[in-house]
């Protein structure tokens, strides 16, 4: 398994319990809700290392203008939901390396203004390549 630790997440405090009281969890189905769960197959790969790509371009861009991270409406609750860069970054690494998140604590009590949308930032990120010469225009 990898390390916990290397996604910015805390350690499984059960981990090689023989008396973990979620065992009994492993053997219910998982949840679909879209996520993927298991192996990843190669285009999926490829677009979750595009999206660690955007976030590091997002965040390099809009974190000095005071943002500190993605608003995303939660398609269960309908909420507004509020994640930090560093925790979007684990989740997309863990995705990545395990085909699946665990859950993850979201921002305590975040100001919505401090937080955009995922379309916000790729147009922020547009808008900053079309306004730079082109000599002088970056790439990922």
């Amino acid at each position: 398994m990898n390390d916990p630790l290397r996604h910015g997440l805390p350690p499984d405090p059960f981990a090689g319990d023989p008396d973990d009281p979620t065992a009994e969890l492993a053997d219910l189905d998982p949840v679909d809700d879209g996520v993927p769960v298991g192996p990843l197959d190669p285009e999926e790969r490829r677009a979750i290392r595009e999206d660690l790509d955007d976030l590091d371009d997002f965040r390099r861009l809009l974190a000095p203008t005071g943002v500190k991270g993605i608003a995303v409406q939660c398609e269960d609750c309908a909420e507004e939901h509020y994640h930090e860069w560093d925790m979007l970054r684990a989740n997309l690494l863990q995705l990545l390396d395990d085909g699946a998140l665990l859950p993850h604590e979201p921002a305590f009590d975040p100001i919505a203004d401090d937080y955009v949308t995922w379309e916000y930032c790729r147009g922020y990120v547009d808008a900053v390549r079309a306004m730079q010469p082109r000599r002088a225009r970056w790439r990922r």
